[in-house]
């Protein structure tokens, strides 16, 4: 009979939700890779190429692949004849002391997004704890764990309905895949849970997007059963949809269609999609009682010959410190900015203080007359780094985030922001929007 020791598992799980933090799958990073080569939209081909570029940085740097270092999930699946030393407060406990470890990481601090209660106050529970869990016990005598660590911009995007027994679940993924927009960072997976009551189609879409990207060599070998036609099918109809890499057009928006079913009532057919983002991010461990796990680095080999830089060339440069809204008005979906000047950042928290305040007719903290918000959170430094995490979507859906006549120009940038160690410019490697910046400044509004 095995015995799973308490700090094996806490070190373990910390060890793996650093690890992901900073290393895409390499099943991931060999699809994608595949992507930009067959791509045809400059457009798309350059956001891939950031998004390639910028993993490799992480991976060789050790710094997280997107700032929005996500909701952690964890799946157990527990052997019966595993026996427990020192879980004196339950299994749940020590997964999230775990996480806790790992998201305050002074070497690699993850940001805490985790915000309890979720309707009211919500404060942040500051380590990112706690996880969602998931425990299943099954014959035998390890402990299997998968975490992930999963993105507020592509959960939210998931997607349930309680369809009738005739209607075609293709149908409903062709019509509610348009409906996502761009704010799941595409190209990534979609999860497809079918069948079972409506928790269960949901669980069983999340669990898919733990599997490894193989539509490749599915598509390759040919079919073997009826879930896998329909895998192919709906990759294939949903990349004709043509959104893209960023949602720029192109020919690649998931690199995968996975889809796990469960026996359900006559009388229905649950139906759940949950997308991946191009920050996928999970693992797989064993413990047997030997100790901890620790997972082996990917080679850098595994990473194309892609290295993304702005085109100065055909890029637009501008000064947003002499902005003006004919300027604005101006700039193109896809067009690559470069940007200098001063601009003020800030995430939901700043823009509900900010909606209240004209509620109350008070005056606002700053003159967002011709300014630029760089629409994120604050994230934590190591050191003397600087780094900016991703912008998923502006609350009230438009332009201005929300301020009397459009003062304000809201810009998101999927990307790392990073000052070089030595000095020098401040860099802002986005998609769509911003590219890259010289000299820019930042002030945050509290977020």
């Amino acid at each position: 009979m095995t015995t799973i020791r308490k700090d094996d598992l806490i070190e373990s799980v910390a060890a793996a939700l650093q690890y992901i933090s900073y290393f895409h799958p390499v099943d991931y990073i060999r699809s994608l890779g595949r992507a930009y080569d067959a791509e045809e939209s400059a457009a798309a081909r350059d956001a891939i190429a950031q998004i390639l570029t910028n993993s490799r940085m992480c991976a060789e740097g050790h710094r997280p692949i997107c700032q929005d270092t996500g909701i952690v999930n964890v799946f157990l699946k527990v052997g019966m004849d595993v026996r427990w030393d020192g879980f004196d407060n339950g299994l749940e406990d020590a997964v999230n002391e775990g996480v806790r470890r790992a998201y305050l990481d002074p070497d690699n601090k993850l940001r805490a997004s985790i915000v309890n209660p979720p309707e009211g106050v919500r404060r942040n529970t500051g380590d990112n704890t706690p996880a969602v869990i998931q425990v299943e016990l099954v014959a035998g005598h390890e402990v299997e764990v998968t975490v992930a660590a999963k993105g507020g911009g592509s959960e939210n995007k998931s997607k349930l309905a309680m369809l009738n027994p005739g209607e075609s679940i293709v149908d409903w993924v062709l019509k509610t895949v348009p409906t996502m927009g761009a704010g799941w960072c595409p190209p990534g997976m979609l999860g497809i849970g079918i069948g079972g009551t409506a928790e269960k189609a949901a669980l069983l879409a999340k669990q898919s997007l733990m599997d490894p990207i193989d539509m490749s060599e599915l598509i390759a070998r040919g079919p073997g059963n009826e879930v896998e036609k329909l895998r192919i099918e709906l990759y294939r109809k949903v990349n004709e949809l043509g959104i893209g890499a960023q949602g720029l057009g192109g020919l690649t928006t998931v690199l995968d269609v996975k889809v796990r079913m469960h026996p359900t009532h006559a009388a229905g057919k649950p139906v759940a999609m949950i997308p991946n983002c191009a920050a996928t991010r999970h693992a797989h461990f064993v413990l047997d009682g030997s100790g901890p796990a620790y997972l082996e680095p990917p080679s850098l080999s595994e990473w194309p010959d892609v290295h993304w830089e702005p085109d100065t060339e055909r890029s637009r440069r501008v000064n947003l410190d002499a902005l003006t809204e004919q300027e604005v008005a101006s700039w193109q979906p896809g067009q690559t900015l470069l940007l200098s000047g001063h601009m003020l950042t800030g995430r939901d928290a700043a823009h509900k203080r900010i909606q209240e305040l004209l509620a109350r007719g008070q005056a606002l903290p700053v003159d967002f007359r011709n300014r630029v918000i760089y629409y994120v959170g604050p994230v934590d430094p190591v050191r003397d780094e600087v780094v900016g995490p991703a912008a998923i979507g502006l609350p009230d859906g438009g332009r201005g985030g929300g301020l009397p006549g459009g003062q304000g120009d809201p810009v998101g940038a999927r990307g790392r922001v990073r000052r070089p160690r030595h000095g020098g410019d401040l860099r802002v490697r986005g998609q769509g929007h911003a590219g890259h910046g010289g000299g820019g400044q930042q002030r945050h509004l509290g977020s």
